[in-house]
């Protein structure tokens, strides 16, 4: 079983809400992304980072700043990106996947909900959780 980090950003509580499914699902803590540093890479052999849609379908600025500082530290090593949005397409997904993808990030899946999850990203989500860990 892998050791996995679950660290998010939550400013409604639906990514949050999330961030639990994944950690619940693979035996872990989430952890708010103040919890967390780049030095702690090394720690883990998994990841699931989230943060939701923000502004013009953009990531939280603050979490942007960890995300960045963490990148070049995955390595190989697997992360799932998740995230909640209100409005739009779900574009900050489809970006934040491909910045993420092309610094060389092992990105296996991406999950996203609009407002709180319902029951089918839910249950997305306890996968993602149950893959990492393994």
């Amino acid at each position: 079983m892998s050791n996995v980090a679950v660290v998010y950003w939550s400013q409604t509580g639906n990514t949050e809400s999330m961030a639990q499914a994944i950690a619940q699902a693979a035996d872990t803590e989430a952890l708010d992304y103040s919890e967390f540093s780049s030095d702690k890479v090394a720690d883990y052999g998994a990841f699931a980072f989230g943060c939701p849609a923000m502004g013009d379908e953009e990531l939280d600025p603050d979490f942007e700043e960890l995300w960045d500082e963490c990148v070049d530290a995955f390595e190989d090593k697997p992360v799932v990106l998740f995230g909640s949005y209100d409005w739009g397409t779900g574009e900050w997904m489809e970006n934040w996947k491909a910045n993420a993808e092309s610094a060389g990030v092992n990105v296996i899946e991406t999950i996203i909900a609009n407002l709180e999850p319902d029951d089918d990203a839910l249950e997305e989500l306890r996968a993602a959780g149950e893959k990492l860990a393994e």
